[in-house]
């Protein structure tokens, strides 16, 4: 088990959206930090720092994680997606034209999270029920309350993604 004493810096290296990045940061740096400081990624939104409302959702390894209850050193070695390595070369991915198309944006904060939330679903269930859609968000939280037109959007994208 490796000391740290206080004030160290540890070293972090991860696979983020495709591209390796290593950073030498405290200890006790959360994920969603290190994205959106070191590395400038700012899709990733701080919400509530306690894991309730889903804004900072990035997958890590493939799985739907929350990134302001995770230090940065756990995820080291990781691959981790987020909302910005979705689109590619400018193109947005067909869960975000969904959104878009279905207003499903509303303030915008919540989105990201929303939308990489959608995308593990979609992975593990292409074609969910309304009621497996409304399960498999339930830890993400859109204070705008606009939550219909999400529901929606979840279902044009898996109608997308199947075509």
């Amino acid at each position: 088990m490796q000391v740290v004493n206080k004030g160290d810096k540890v070293k972090v290296r991860v696979k983020v959206n495709g591209v390796w990045y290593e950073r030498y940061v405290s200890p006790r740096m959360l994920l969603v930090d290190f994205i959106r400081d070191e590395l400038g990624l700012t899709g990733t939104k701080v919400g509530c720092d306690t894991t309730t409302c889903g804004a900072c959702t990035v997958l890590l390894d493939g799985k739907s994680v929350k990134s302001c209850t995770i230090f940065a050193v756990q995820a080291d070695g990781s691959e981790i997606t987020t909302i910005e390595g979705l689109s590619v070369d400018s193109k947005l991915h067909p869960i975000q034209e969904a959104f878009r198309d279905n207003f499903a944006l509303q303030c915008g904060f919540c989105t990201s999270g929303m939308i990489m939330q959608t995308y593990f679903l979609l992975k593990q269930n292409p074609n969910p029920s309304e009621e497996e859609i409304r399960d498999g968000l339930h830890g993400n939280i859109c204070r705008c309350t606009g939550y219909q037109n999400i529901i929606r959007a979840v279902i044009d994208a898996s109608k997308r993604l199947r075509a």
